[in-house]
């Protein structure tokens, strides 16, 4: 006879909570908490079950480590319910703060340029949704657009669209195309956006079949983006991208809600 280690009488009895760092700038912890604080005070929500300071706490680590809301309930001393509930609110409010596909371009000046790329959120599809599946990536996923420094500090995420977009389409659809254009700032990016036209640059295809000059020119090219994966790592960084398990409408928020989070960060 097999006995059953976990039973639903000993399963409350056999969680055994620990402590953990969590890998983020306490400047960051700080900004989320007063960001909180400031949302409560013009709502006038003061009394909660959790204090700003731990609502920042649970939605950096939910953020952080992608970990499930029935864990982060048991971990924080509340219900499933209550944790999805504080850490939607936190989303919003961090989301708001994320600088506008125009406001990324303040202080760049004439003469510099910006990385264009795009990357996959993986996310947990069926084969039948066609939309999210990217035959480039072999997998269901949510197509995000970034714009980076030449450093690859990020300035800019766009909203989530279905991972089948082609790069082109979604830099057209977000506005990344005529935003540059109207600001006159040079953009690098891949193939993808070949025929964007505007102030983008490309490298040339068959460029070992052209002279040297073209040659030189996509080796030039590829040394000046390679920087830009820097600020797809720091998105990645977050478990929460890697593999997101919420619905594809929220997937915008925390992408904005990230870039609010690497800025402060």
């Amino acid at each position: 006879m097999v006995i059953p280690l976990i039973t639903p009488a000993t399963e409350g009895a056999l969680s055994v909570p620990y402590r953990a760092p969590l890998d983020v700038p306490y400047k960051l912890f700080e900004q989320v908490a007063w960001l909180l604080h400031e949302h409560r005070q013009a709502r006038h929500t003061c009394r909660r079950k959790l204090g700003c300071f731990k609502q920042a706490l649970l939605t950096l680590v939910h953020l952080r480590k992608n970990e499930t809301f029935s864990h982060l309930g048991a971990g924080f001393g509340i219900s499933q319910a209550t944790a999805w509930r504080y850490v939607d609110e936190t989303l919003d409010v961090l989301a708001d703060w994320a600088p506008g596909l125009h406001a990324a371009f303040t202080g760049l000046g004439a003469g510099d340029h910006v990385l264009v790329d795009g990357t996959l959120t993986p996310i947990d599809r069926i084969a039948a949704d066609e939309p999210y599946y990217s035959i480039k990536h072999r997998k269901h996923g949510m197509n995000v657009q970034v714009i980076a420094r030449p450093d690859g500090t990020p300035l800019w995420f766009s909203r989530a669209t279905p991972g089948r977009t082609h790069g082109l389409t979604a830099a057209r659809a977000h506005g990344i195309v005529q935003a540059c254009l109207t600001q006159q700032i040079l953009v690098l990016a891949d193939r993808a956006y070949q025929g964007a036209g505007a102030t983008f640059r490309t490298p040339y295809y068959h460029h070992r079949e052209q002279p040297e000059h073209y040659q030189q020119f996509n080796r030039d090219h590829t040394r000046l983006r390679a920087p830009g994966e820097r600020a797809f790592a720091q998105l990645k960084s977050w478990r929460l991208p890697r593999r997101a398990r919420c619905s594809t409408r929220r997937i915008s928020t925390i992408v904005h809600t990230l870039l609010t989070c690497s800025c402060s960060g």
